[in-house]
């Protein structure tokens, strides 16, 4: 009788141990997986604002017309994104953020699109460094999102 009752408590253990690790293991996939959720949209909307301005700028100074934006959002894309990227990342946006800052010295702060507006080349020379600091960005959001990632060698859109 004792025989059975070691093996039949033994096995409610190691069933209770298996259900606790079980559900542990569980909770840390479901939240990285809301990580990995929450990262994908902070991304996705900083790149959306960025695409916006840039195009809104590209657009003012090709048409010699003024132009406006919301930059209210713009920060709070960026302080949205502050709060789920890893470090690397978020160095990479900082990066990016000071390149976009140079540009809009030379493209919107610098030069009034209805009195002196950028030509098509002098607009690109001025988007050089923010496409080569979103290069490097999305080179890091891609190896944080997977390690299986491979970067990408140019930039798409912006």
């Amino acid at each position: 009788m004792l025989h059975t009752l070691v093996t039949t408590a033994t096995g409610a253990l190691f069933a209770t141990v298996g259900v606790l690790v079980g559900g542990i293991v569980t909770r840390r996939a479901q939240d990285r997986q809301w990580l990995r959720d929450q990262q994908l949209v902070a991304y996705q909307e900083l790149f959306s604002h960025y695409a916006k301005f840039t195009m809104e700028l590209r657009r003012a100074h090709g048409d010699r017309r003024g132009w406006d934006y919301d930059w209210g959002e713009w920060n709070a894309a960026l302080m949205r994104v502050s709060l789920v990227a890893p470090p690397r990342v978020a160095t990479e946006i900082d990066d990016f953020g000071r390149a976009i800052n140079s540009f809009l010295d030379q493209a919107a702060r610098g030069r009034d699109p209805l009195r002196d507006p950028l030509s098509p080349e002098e607009f690109e020379q001025a988007r050089q460094a923010p496409a080569e600091a979103q290069v490097k960005l999305v080179n890091a959001i891609r190896r944080s999102l997977s390690r299986d990632q491979n970067g990408l060698s140019f930039g798409i859109g912006g």
